[in-house]
């Protein structure tokens, strides 16, 4: 909805547009620091940013507080504007000036407040912020919460103005970004702590800063961390912790590690304070360095297993040149391919851990490798149709394995002379054909033709080899799926048909 709606608009900058989806990615901030739900408001048609006749507005984005229930519990994106919020946004886009109504007819103490809030970039307004905020007589509040709006009424300052976020410092590249209730500090134009909230406490404890915080410099609180650790930081950091820069940063120490965001304020172009977000993600660390670990080991498994099955590939390799039996050595040489059939599988695996694997490549390699293998006299061309795509990795080993055993029997028993002269070379074309679809119980499934142009199948009825035996077996028990042989097109060469589901 807000990329269909902002992206296709006129009247908006390229800036315009990256702003607006980078407010929406980071707005969460400014929800919870206000304790309030945020809609966010754009003309119905384009020529409503421009023109106020007929115009309404539809929601674009919503967002919700974590720091306190929700009032607007349905969700509003895609709808057009209330008739009782349109005055206010309509003066809001027009006027340019903030629009509030303290009370829109809810029942006491649950009543609710209503700030329109217009979005101004160089001069022209991009889009309108309701922030609905629920308001209780019954309770007074507590520092915490006047702090919080405190930083939500200068970060709305900067909002409306256009300056918060900027596309080109904020980023979302650490995982475990801290939020607002994970911890917040907020420092004076010197980076000095004024405000710390009971969390940002806990979370500096942890690196074992134990003295009050308010008055305390967070660059120094971070320059005797480094000095008792001895851990090289970042050289910007600096003006991260003194409120400077917008940046994301970690402090560890005593084995613990909590990861800051900085957010300068500024007024008039002036910085005046800045807000530091904090989170302990010790725990985090901790579990992203055990599967680095795991993923470390488990590459370096799937590499021994390929330097192991080459070696066992090559022994073949050199007793099928000492046997003197034709028929031993043709066994020996099948055992070898399939050998380095698997070896390459976990070739591919040891480059990659995700759960699913692009197979093209690989099956692209072993469609050849798997010809050129088997060849004996004359010549096989290989061309692959179609995409795998990703394949769960259980897939992968099996189908690498029938493949291979397909393609090389088409080469072995179709690369004879198609004429009684037996100077003429023999040629051979296999195709493997892939096509992925979702059968009619919504499931994934996988069909592959490989054809090629040989002299066919055996007339009458005809007993598979060990090598299809296996390749029965693969399919069955491993794909569970289907395979069968039949007559090409024309009644000239063979086509296999494997049918598979996509399971995992």
């Amino acid at each position: 909805m807000l990329t269909d709606r902002l992206d296709t608009n006129c009247h908006l900058r390229p800036d315009d547009i990256e702003w607006l989806h980078a407010l929406v990615g980071d707005w969460q901030l400014l929800s919870d620091l206000a304790f309030s739900d945020l809609v966010l408001w754009f003309p119905h048609t384009a020529d409503g940013v421009v023109s106020a006749q007929g115009r309404s507005f539809v929601a674009l984005a919503q967002a919700r507080p974590s720091t306190t229930q929700t009032i607007i519990h349905r969700d509003v994106v895609g709808d057009r504007i209330r008739a009782d919020l349109k005055p206010m946004v309509e003066r809001a886009w027009e006027h340019q000036v903030e629009t509030n109504s303290s009370d829109q007819g809810q029942p006491s103490p649950a009543r609710m407040r209503v700030t329109a809030v217009p979005l101004v970039r160089s001069g022209r307004t991009v889009g309108v912020i309701t922030m609905h905020f629920a308001v209780s007589a019954l309770r007074a509040p507590s520092t915490l919460e006047l702090t919080y709006r405190r930083c939500a009424t200068d970060l709305l300052e900067m909002v409306s103005a256009g300056q918060w976020p900027d596309p080109a410092q904020e980023f979302t590249g650490y995982s475990g970004a801290p939020r607002v209730g994970d911890g917040l500090l907020r420092l004076d134009a010197t980076g000095k702590i004024t405000f710390a909230s009971p969390n940002a406490v806990s979370a500096l404890l942890r690196l074992g800063v134990n003295e009050t915080l308010e008055g305390r410099s967070l660059a120094g609180i971070g320059a005797e961390l480094q000095r008792a650790t001895g851990v090289a930081v970042d050289e910007s950091q600096p003006m991260m912790l003194t409120g400077r820069r917008a940046q994301r940063s970690e402090l560890e120490a005593h084995g613990a590690t909590v990861t800051l965001r900085s957010i300068p304020l500024y007024r008039d172009g002036e910085r005046f304070a800045a807000l530091v977000l904090c989170r302990d993600v010790t725990e985090l660390r901790r579990r992203e360095k055990q599967l680095m670990s795991k993923d470390a080991t488990i590459k370096e498994i799937h590499h021994r297993v390929k330097n192991n099955l080459q070696t066992v590939s090559a022994l073949l390799r050199m007793q099928a040149r000492r046997m003197d039996s034709e028929e031993g050595r043709s066994g020996l040489t099948r055992a070898m391919r399939r050998v380095e059939t698997i070896a390459m599988v976990h070739d591919s695996l040891s480059a990659g851990l995700d759960e699913t694997v692009d197979v093209d490549e690989l099956m692209r390699r072993q469609l050849h490798l798997a010809a050129e293998m088997a060849e004996s006299e004359g010549s096989a061309v290989t061309r692959l149709e179609g995409s795998f795509g990703h394949l769960p990795t259980g897939m992968v080993t099996p189908l690498a394995l029938v493949v291979t055993e397909v393609v090389a029997n088409a080469v072995e028993h179709g690369l004879k002379p198609l004429t009684n002269q037996q100077e003429e070379a023999a040629h051979l074309t296999v195709v493997m054909s892939v096509q992925r679809h979702v059968d009619a119980a919504g499931r994934q499934r996988l069909d592959v033709d490989i054809t090629d142009d040989g002299v066919g199948l055996p007339e009458g009825h005809w007993e598979p080899g060990l090598g299809l035996q296996i390749v029965r077996t693969l399919v069955r028990g491993e794909l569970h799926g289907s395979i069968e042989w039949g007559p090409g097109e024309g009644g000239r060469g063979t086509r296999v048909r494997l049918r598979a589901p996509i399971l995992g």
